[in-house]
């Protein structure tokens, strides 16, 4: 019966590890909402790099993330959800746009706040974004040497 205990008391130990471990993941990839804080919404084209948890910058410090990515079946953009704080006051102009890191970096969502005298409240649509731009686009262009058809020649005249 001893023994019965003992494995008892060290499963009930590792279960309480595991629940303490799913919490804590949880939390750290933005997954539960603070309670002294709003979501706002957002619909992109593309976005690409970025996924729940992801970081949402204002001013370059992280003040939030993105809690939760769908696809919308009406418009086939993504929408995404972000958390922001409650004392971050956004005006209802405000942008949203996925940025870069740099050439190696990962991506996170940038707030750029607008001038507005109205704010959003919670729940509002962010209409201004920005998706994500494709690093193998803009070199495939860049390597094509597109240029545009409307534009003179270096060597022409201007009319």
């Amino acid at each position: 019966m001893a023994e019965n205990t003992g494995e008892v008391l060290v499963g009930a130990a590792v279960l309480v590890a595991a629940a303490a471990f799913v919490v804590f993941a949880a939390q750290g990839a933005g997954m539960t909402s603070d309670p002294g804080s709003y979501e706002l919404r957002a619909s992109f084209r593309s976005v690409d790099g970025i996924r729940v948890g992801t970081d949402v910058r204002l001013a370059g410090v992280k003040v939030g993330a993105i809690t939760a990515l769908a696809l919308n079946p009406q418009t086939f953009f993504a929408d995404a959800t972000v958390s922001v704080p409650s004392d971050i006051i956004l005006p209802d102009d405000s942008a949203i746009l996925i940025s870069s890191e740099g050439l190696l970096g990962g991506n996170f969502v940038e707030l750029v706040p607008g001038g507005s005298t109205e704010n959003l409240a919670p729940g509002d649509e962010i209409l201004d974004t920005q998706g994500a731009v494709s690093l193998i686009n803009l070199l495939m262009k860049f390597v094509g040497g597109k240029a545009d058809p409307a534009a003179p020649a270096a060597g022409d005249a201007a009319p």
